[in-house]
């Protein structure tokens, strides 16, 4: 069957590379989560148990009867129906016979002996299985019969979204119906489901996930409607004036649209129970090879990303011929366990926690709410798995900027940004066009400014940092950096896991947080204050917020201990030595309280200078 991205000529490459990779038990479960024709799934059937979904009944029941048909015996039928079918010259001028071939209309996909026979097929099919002469597998397997059977005697260019105006050959040789069973048996279950895939993975328990979606803005309902009409046998009656073809609406896949395809991506990857993942991808594709190795990298074991490069031959006609070389990449992921996943903030924030997340979780102990203090760019509070979130910066614009990765959709989001980005033409190092963007966002009204302006500048700023002046506007130079692929992964990784999350956002002097939550209440309290030795731009006391000096750092002092006091427990990551000028203070007050203190080594920061991190904590793991 010809079906735009299938695997058959690849397919023995695909399997050896997997089976190299894992050592596949027999009661393991192989799930083919875009199957199209089953080519992959079919390669599985006698190795393990396999699933196999797609959003089009067409490719489901194709592969479903493909892949059973070797073990139908026609018992209740009580003949070999394929014989039946090539033995006779019956037609029906049927629904096919009056819409897809010139017996009823003007198109031209089938001929009106070759429609006619198909409206027959269909009907003695449909007709077995209603009398109770089929099984599930029998009636799916001589429908796929009949689908291999079409395709050889189509009057098209390989899909069905146009027929050809001139009759082909091939379209004029009267019809056979075609044995798709390929004569090897499997003791192992097959089971089959049709639908979205980022609706059902949750729900959907595997070992392996090979995932091979569209790669391109191709909408595979538009292109094999006809398929569809034929497995559904419901005989649409309003259809395409020209094409024939049915409403498509249900059938419209977000895999095929750039940037959808992205979230949709990394939903998957977050959401499936399968320990080990397959993605088929083409370097012709929306997603970049790039932001794939990106999103995988996040979810994956350490050290067990792979990228594989098949070279193959891809179907051209005349528009694409001589353009860049083919290939079809095969990744693979070993994927983490859900609680080792770190999320990362879109934000580039001064003093991110990014890296020491791991340490950082496995220091904190069970409560029901966490107060992230100073939320910054929200890498600890985001993945701080508790039932309910506050999050607090004194920097209003930057809690905006964080809660609006919650607030708007995901997809908006990033059109939004490029439109703004396309709009401006900002592009890497170009201070013209960076000063002129900046300079149209701060002098807009405060209520004609849209946060998502600011982050597409702090994109184009010079180390993407967010900086203001005394009047609140952004006033970062210009910076050599954009919007790649590694902020996009992050973006859409960071905002799915945050609409997950129970989060209130606040913007206060963290010493008047006890008059807006009640600390009394089951909760744990994270500190991420400026550092004393370090200085950034939200913390040099010139940008419209307070600075950080040792008067505030005695005031933090006090903080934490009144907390101790009420056995409230919280962790403080502070700097205890920078560029070998020591905290003595910190030291003193640390050893006076008799507080946990563990030394989390050289992190290097943004500017590449490295710092000595610390925890601190008021209470006994």
């Amino acid at each position: 069957m010809r079906y735009l991205g299938n695997k058959d000529s690849i397919t023995e490459i695909i399997k050896e590379i997997i089976l190299q990779k894992i050592d596949i038990q027999p009661n393991m479960t192989f799930f083919d989560a875009f199957c199209g024709t089953g080519s992959i799934a079919n390669a599985f059937k006698t190795i393990c148990n396999v699933r196999i979904n797609d959003n089009l009944h067409c490719a489901t029941t194709y592969s479903y009867g493909r892949m059973n048909g070797s073990s139908c015996t026609f018992n209740a039928l009580g003949f070999n129906p394929i014989d039946f079918f090539n033995s006779n010259d019956e037609i029906i001028e049927g629904y096919f016979f009056k819409t897809y071939s010139p017996g009823g209309s003007q198109r031209m996909y089938l001929s009106e002996h070759n429609a006619g026979r198909i409206d027959y097929f269909r009907q003695t099919i449909e007709d077995w299985y209603t009398i109770g002469n089929l099984s599930e597998e029998e009636y799916a397997y001589l429908l796929a019969c009949l689908v291999e059977s079409v395709s050889f005697v189509s009057n098209t260019a390989g899909v069905y979204g146009a027929f050809l105006k001139k009759w082909d050959d091939r379209a004029l040789k009267d019809i056979i119906f075609l044995d798709v069973s390929d004569g090897v048996v499997s003791n192992n279950p097959i089971i089959k489901t049709t639908g979205k895939i980022e609706d059902i993975i949750e729900d959907v328990p595997c070992d392996i996930l090979y995932l091979d979606p569209p790669y391109t803005q191709n909408q595979y309902g538009t292109q094999y409607h006809l398929l569809e009409t034929l497995v559904l046998n419901d005989k649409p009656e309003f259809v395409s004036k020209v094409t024939g073809s049915r409403s498509t609406r249900e059938m419209r896949s977000d895999w095929s649209k750039i940037y959808k395809v992205h979230i949709l991506f990394d939903k998957i990857l977050a959401k499936t129970t399968a320990q080990h993942i397959f993605l088929s991808y083409n370097n012709d594709g929306d997603m970049s090879k790039d932001y794939i190795e990106a999103i995988m990298k996040r979810y994956a074991v350490d050290g067990t990303f792979e990228c594989i490069t098949i070279p193959y031959k891809k179907y051209e006609n005349w528009k694409s011929r001589n353009k860049k070389e083919h290939f079809e990449y095969l990744f693979y992921i070993e994927k983490k366990p859900n609680d080792e996943v770190v999320y990362e903030s879109p934000l580039n924030y001064i003093g991110s926690k990014a890296k020491i997340i791991p340490q950082i979780k496995q220091n904190l102990i069970p409560a029901d709410t966490f107060i992230d203090v100073f939320g910054g760019g929200f890498n600890v509070g985001i993945n701080s798995n508790y039932n309910t979130i506050v999050y607090n910066d004194i920097n209003f614009l930057v809690k905006d900027l964080i809660s609006s990765f919650k607030t708007y959709d995901t997809y908006d989001y990033i059109m939004y940004v490029k439109k703004f980005i396309e709009k401006h033409s900002l592009e890497k190092g170009n201070k013209e066009t960076y000063i002129a963007a900046r300079d149209y966002y701060n002098n807009l009204p405060e209520n004609k400014k849209d946060i998502r302006m600011l982050f597409a500048l702090i994109l184009y700023s010079f180390q993407q940092q967010i900086r203001f002046n005394s009047s609140f506007e952004y006033n970062n130079p210009v910076g050599v950096r954009l919007f790649n692929d590694c902020i996009l992964s992050k973006l859409i990784s960071f905002s799915r896991k945050i609409k997950e999350c129970d989060v209130t956002f606040l913007s206060l002097d963290y010493t008047k947080l006890t008059e807006a939550i009640n600390f009394a209440d089951d909760c744990f309290i994270y500190l991420d204050p400026p550092y004393k030795l370090t200085t950034g731009s939200y913390n040099d006391g010139k940008r419209g917020f307070k600075g950080w000096d040792d008067e505030l750092e005695f005031e933090m002092f006090d903080f934490i201990d009144n907390l101790t006091a009420h056995n409230i427990p919280c962790m403080l990551s502070y700097v205890l030595e920078h560029k070998g000028e020591k905290n003595t203070v910190l030291e003193d007050w640390i050893n006076r309280n008799n507080y946990t203190y563990i030394p989390l080594g050289d992190i290097i920061g943004i500017s590449g200078q490295p710092r000595k991190e610390i925890l601190v904590l008021n209470y006994d793991l």
